[in-house]
Formats: structure tokens, C-alpha cells, sequence
């Protein structure tokens, strides 16, 4: 399964990059190649200063070695060793009005001093982060994630939808990240499903990513915008940031192991601010994002 599903992500690593390229028409994808001491490495790819994605990063990693200590606590087992591989992306545009995008499909396996398999799931989801509202791009980004989960099972877009609410939420701020979409992890084998069907799943998901975002760019990466949208573009994506460093268990979770800082930090915004206790005026499009993350939408 493991070299199933890092065939996989090397695969849609190569449709993804290539498809933004041709939507941004300037910038390309710089590859970094890295290889982790304690075992495994990646492939970095990461656009900046293009027409349309002022950064971004879609990265691949395939890791092994012995389950660090910290992380023994935190799985509660012994002493194991580890694989993990996943794609994982974030977008950045330059223009407000298109939407920040998240993305990660990654599988596990842990193994006795034998080498035998001891546990074994996968993870992963795609988000939308706004800075403006339009309501129709999150009926469309949740429709097309809704009709990837209901080709596996009926109960699927519901349930990880709101895990998705719940994860991607700045409990110190109150309030969501952006609108949500998917979020699951842990998915085992059980009565219901196999490995396989995670499998099954998991790459459905992966490839309906393309079409939940692009139609989103391509319809808002022309639209005029002023000072001010930049602006509060960039203290909105200071609360990416502050999500990403204080609760994001993928980051918590790379920096445990000793992965690569540059590829696991790729996710953050080159232009970001922080203003004391900033309030967008009554009334405005910009209090509208800020009343919709105060609650979880039902979109669909």
C-alpha cells in the first residue's frame, strides 16, 4: 500500500503543478529534492511572484526511520518505527478575491522490531481559506467535496465536514480559519471498509481537487482590487499563520520528527500583518468573512 500510494501522490504532485503553471502563465514551479538523515525525503515544489499565485508550494514527502520519543507518547505505543508519505499543498494568490487553499492526502504504517504492520490508516482533506465572501464559490468547492465522499459512502461529507469545522478553528481567536470542506484522519480498516477502500477514497478525493479550486481562480484572479482589499488580505492570512504555528498537528508533528523546515514552513504567506485589535467597519464585506467564521455555514 505504501508504494501504491506514494506512486500516487508523485502522479498528482505532476497533474497539480502543471495545471497552476498554465493558470498563472508566468511563474513556475522551482523542484527541491531532499533527503531526511534518519530516513526517506521529498520533493519540494514551490512558485512565488507569479501573475496569479503569489506563493505556493506543492510538496511530497516519504519518510521512515524509528517513531521519535515524543511521538510514542503521543500515538501511545512503545518503541516503533514509522513510514509516512503525503502530498501537501497551499496556495497563496495575489488578488483578495481569490480564495487560499489547503490541501494534504497522507498515509501511515507503524512496525514491530520484526517488520511486521502493527497499525496502518490514512488522513488528509482540503480546505478554502476567503478573504471575501462569495457564496457561490463555497457551494461549489463543498459541492464538488460532497460528490467525492458520496461515490464511497453516504455518511462521509456530512461527518467530515464537520471535523473539518472543528480542526481548522483559532480557538484562542473564536473563530474559524476560513469556510472548511473536508477533514479526516485515522481511517482504518474496519466492517465497513478495507485499506483498499481508503485507498479508493482517499485518491477520489485527491483528484477532485483540481476541480473544487480552479474554476474558483479562474473566475476571481481578474477582478480589480484596491489597497485596502490587500490590506485586510494580509491580516487575514496573519490568522493563517497564527492557526498554522499553534495548532496545526502537521506542522507540530514535522518539526517532532525532524523534518525539513523549508518544506514544512512553506505553508506561510510572504506578506502578512498584524494590527492591534483590528475591527473591519460595520457593515462592510469585510465584517460579512467575519460573521460567517463565527459559525459553522451548512453550504449545501
Amino acid at each position: 500500500m505504501k508504494d501504491t500510494f506514494y506512486k500516487y501522490i508523485q502522479e498528482l504532485q505532476d497533474n497539480i503543478t502543471t495545471t497552476l503553471e498554465k493558470i498563472d502563465g508566468k511563474a513556475t514551479f522551482k523542484q527541491d529534492i531532499w533527503e531526511r538523515e534518519e530516513g526517506g525525503g521529498g520533493r519540494t515544489r514551490v512558485i512565488e511572484n507569479g501573475e496569479v499565485f503569489e506563493k505556493g508550494g506543492v510538496n511530497i514527502s516519504g519518510v521512515h526511520g524509528e517513531l521519535p520519543k515524543t511521538m510514542q507518547s503521543y500515538f501511545n505505543v512503545g518503541d516503533v518505527d514509522f513510514f509516512a508519505c503525503g502530498l501537501s499543498l497551499v496556495l497563496h494568490p495575489k488578488n483578495p478575491m481569490v480564495p487560499t487553499v489547503h490541501a494534504n492526502w497522507r498515509y501511515f504504517e507503524m512496525y514491530d522490531k520484526e517488520g511486521n504492520i502493527v497499525d496502518q490508516w490514512f488522513g488528509g482533506g482540503q480546505d478554502l481559506t476567503p478573504y471575501y465572501v462569495f457564496e457561490e464559490d463555497a457551494v461549489h468547492f463543498h459541492k464538488t467535496c460532497k460528490e467525492a465522499c458520496d461515490k464511497h459512502h453516504p455518511d462521509f461529507y456530512a461527518d467530515y465536514k464537520k471535523k473539518c469545522d472543528a480542526y481548522f478553528y483559532n480557538a484562542h481567536r473564536g473563530e474559524a480559519r476560513g469556510i472548511g470542506g473536508l477533514f479526516f484522519d485515522y481511517c482504518k480498516k474496519n466492517d465497513q471498509m478495507t485499506i483498499e477502500d481508503w485507498y479508493n477514497f482517499v485518491t477520489e478525493v485527491g483528484n477532485s481537487f483540481l476541480n473544487a479550486y480552479v474554476p474558483i481562480v479562474e473566475k476571481r484572479k481578474d477582478l480589480v482590487y484596491t489597497k485596502d482589499h490587500r490590506n485586510w488580505q494580509e491580516i487575514r492570512r496573519g490568522r493563517y499563520v497564527e492557526f498554522n504555528l499553534v495548532h496545526d498537528k502537521g506542522t507540530l508533528f514535522g518539526l517532532k520528527t525532524n523534518g525539513r523546515i523549508e518544506s514544512i514552513l512553506m505553508s506561510l504567506p510572504p506578506h502578512v500583518q498584524w494590527q492591534y485589535n483590528h475591527h473591519p467597519e460595520p457593515g462592510t464585506e469585510e465584517e460579512k468573512l467575519v460573521k460567517v467564521l463565527k459559525n459553522p455555514v451548512e453550504w449545501l
